[in-house]
């Protein structure tokens, strides 16, 4: 199985696909990633360099505002689950999540009304912080969240292309701009004290829709991706980067030959003298998109099969067993997790549409806001009332 136990993450240029003479290059190497290893480092973006320095420079005040300006915008404000979350408010695998963090989307108008489906509600305006306490960030972020969609966009095209289709082979999967939202985060992770019983910034997990952009907004490390022999390896910052990684629908759009690859992020270690910042962007599928129903599925060319049948094709099942088993078919495959592997594996695109899958992942994980927004759903999670904390994967 070609390079399933990768040991770095590899770079790819952007630029690189300006140019009809070196695009192929590109091509090829974003087709190793998809279905070898998951993720990337991406450089030379058209993304604005100053304006993500201005980003940069705002983090460090946006966390630093007084507790009462934070918990004004609180996600459990919003139906849309977008806000500020408090340090601790998730657990990943059993263990507490130790990161502070703001959910804000692209400017977006929620389309639900009294008798649509909960998901449709999912999508809608965000919460700022008060403009006089941080002046700038909000046109800033907006600024940046309407880039970095529009690089995803644009990369969703490559991808196609890198599987064999034509360019515009997975935009069956996405509705017209002005029904489209892509959320993005802003997270804190701190510093642990001596007494702290965990280095788990955020636990092992996979992402959910297609696409993920994240900056990695600071120095320091903790980014960790997993290759298949269950071996953490490292994704520090590369300054001028993007990291980009796939998520499970776009493994289940293409029957298995792009990767979704289980990651974590690490706190700063002890005795660091700042935060790690980061800031993801997730470019979403449209809401009412089943990606296993029929009338999206896609026809990919021999080649490309081959390449995911000499990889081996992956179905993950959580189980209790510490045993790894991999299955290599044409069209089945196996994959028994581990302790330390994810336990969530939305295998809900399964069945349900995306808005569903991401309204289910958001209850999960912010119980607050689905008993005060989505009462049947809350009590259907949680049976017992109201946890502690959320389970974020």
């Amino acid at each position: 199985m070609a390079d399933q136990n990768f040991s770095k993450i590899p770079l790819l240029d952007y630029s690189l696909t300006l140019d009809s003479a070196t695009k192929a290059q590109f091509i090829e190497e974003l087709r190793h990633a998809l279905i070898n290893v998951g993720f990337l480092y991406l450089s030379n973006t058209p993304v604005d360099e100053q304006l993500v320095e201005r980003l940069k420079s705002h983090i460090p005040n946006l966390f630093a505002l007084p507790q009462e300006e934070k918990d004004k915008i609180s996600k459990a404000n919003s139906p849309h689950f977008l806000g500020y979350s408090r340090l601790g408010a998730e657990l990943t695998k059993g263990k507490t999540d130790y990161r502070e963090q703001f959910d804000i989307g692209t400017d977006h108008v929620s389309r639900w009304k009294p008798g649509d489906p909960d998901y449709l509600n999912v999508w809608g305006p965000s919460q700022y912080p008060d403009e006089n306490l941080i002046p700038g960030f909000r046109q800033t972020m907006e600024s940046y969240l309407s880039q970095v969609a529009a690089l995803g966009t644009t990369f969703i095209t490559l991808i196609a292309e890198a599987l064999g289709l034509p360019p515009d082979g997975l935009s069956r999967f996405y509705d017209t701009p002005d029904r489209m939202q892509h959320r993005g985060k802003v997270v804190q992770y701190p510093v642990p004290s001596e007494r702290s019983e965990s280095d788990q910034g955020v636990g092992p997990h996979y992402d959910a829709g297609f696409l993920t952009i994240l900056l990695q907004a600071s120095p320091h490390p903790g980014l960790q991706v997993q290759n298949l022999s269950g071996d953490w390896i490292d994704a520090p910052p590369i300054p001028g980067t993007f990291v980009i990684n796939f998520g499970r629908a776009l493994e289940f759009a293409t029957k298995g030959i792009a990767r979704a690859t289980s990651h974590r992020v690490l706190s700063p270690p002890i005795g660091s003298s700042s935060p790690r910042y980061s800031v993801p962007l997730f470019h979403n599928i449209a809401l009412d998109v089943r990606v296993r129903d029929p009338k999206y599925e896609l026809e990919f060319p021999p080649e490309i099969l081959k390449l995911r049948d000499e990889r081996g094709r992956f179905l993950r099942r959580t189980v209790r067993f510490s045993v790894l088993l991999l299955y290599k078919f044409s069209d089945v495959g196996l994959m028994i997790t581990l302790p330390h592997m994810p336990a969530v594996n939305y295998s809900e695109f399964e069945s349900q549409p995306s808005g569903m899958v991401q309204l289910m992942g958001r209850v999960r994980s912010h119980p607050d806001v689905a008993q005060r927004h989505y009462p049947a759903l809350f009590k259907q999670f949680f049976p017992d009332g109201l946890p502690k904390q959320g389970f974020a994967y």
